[in-house]
């Protein structure tokens, strides 16, 4: 994978980060070949992906659809929930990937480790993303916050694939840069992530009444996931953190509560779990945040 040529990208869940990511790839002239169930499929090889976004305009991609992966490709970006990867990955059978590189653009930090067992140490390129960005249908993606950035990592990788990968996401739109510290980058988003998802949820209040009805379980929160991360190898600063949330517009919603008010299955045990069982591992106390887990877990999530 060079730079500087048309890539074959594979879209794992082409919903609202994958779905947009496709179509802005597809707008800057690489194959993507989307990966979906027969309904989704079948909509995308008919009308594309249509996009309704600030920043990168309102437009139509066309791609390829199809229930699971049958070629090689260049990279395969895995854009599904944590609740539903096991299940999503019987569409990426190891033996159709060539020697692509494995994407995951998910929530927590234990997915790496899953993937590498699957597809090869050598192979998987964890992401962050920060974009606000649904879908409202198949095919129909509003990309609602005025950024979208990525910031691409694996310590297994070969610099120059990252560079490479990199350099055709950020020319196709977003801004995207190589981390060198995987632990890092993925702990930087466990850590702003698991407070802010864990309270708006358990509370079903958006992050304004959170940060001042319930900001002294806020503050613990914040300080029990700085304190994992730095045990990790991550970063911790609790400050920045708060400082972080109260910057953010007050009805702003964590997408755990949003799927919690769906009736959809929850990323609990991928952020929550994953947070206290990488706790328990370095005697990290973390009692307030083992207590809401707990709860939300009574609450049937």
């Amino acid at each position: 994978m060079t730079a500087n040529h048309r890539l074959t990208v594979a879209v794992l869940g082409p919903g609202g980060i994958g779905g947009l990511l496709a179509a802005l790839l597809s707008r800057a002239g690489h194959r993507v070949l989307c990966l979906a169930g027969d309904e989704t499929a079948k909509a995308l090889r008919t009308t594309g992906i249509q996009v309704r976004s600030g920043p990168f305009g309102d437009f139509t991609a066309d791609v390829e659809a199809d229930t699971e992966l049958r070629e090689p490709v260049d990279a395969c970006l895995i854009a599904v929930k944590a609740t539903a990867l096991d299940t999503a990955l019987t569409r990426v059978p190891p033996a159709a990937l060539g020697d692509a590189l494995v994407v995951p653009f998910l929530n927590g930090v234990e997915h790496p480790q899953a993937l590498r067992a699957r597809y090869g140490p050598d192979r998987v390129a964890p992401a962050v993303i920060r974009a606000e960005s649904t879908r409202v249908a198949p095919g129909e993606i509003v990309h609602a916050s005025p950024f979208a950035e990525i910031d691409l990592t694996g310590d297994t990788v070969p610099r120059d694939r990252l560079d490479a990968l990199a350099e055709a996401l950020g020319t196709a739109g977003p801004t995207t840069r190589v981390l060198p510290d995987e632990t890092a980058a993925l702990w930087a988003k466990m850590s702003f992530l698991a407070p802010f998802a864990l309270l708006t949820t358990r509370h079903a209040l958006p992050l304004g009444d959170v940060r001042t009805r319930h900001r002294e379980e806020l503050t613990s929160l914040v300080e029990e996931t700085a304190a994992v991360s730095r045990a990790c190898g991550g970063p911790a600063d609790p400050a920045q953190a708060l400082a972080r949330y109260d910057a953010f517009p007050p009805a702003t919603k964590s997408s755990m509560q949003r799927d919690a008010e769906a009736g959809r299955p929850l990323e609990l045990d991928a952020i929550g779990g994953a947070l206290l069982r990488a706790a328990e591992r370095h005697g990290v106390p973390t009692p307030v945040t083992a207590r809401v887990v707990g709860e939300l877990r009574e609450a049937g999530h």
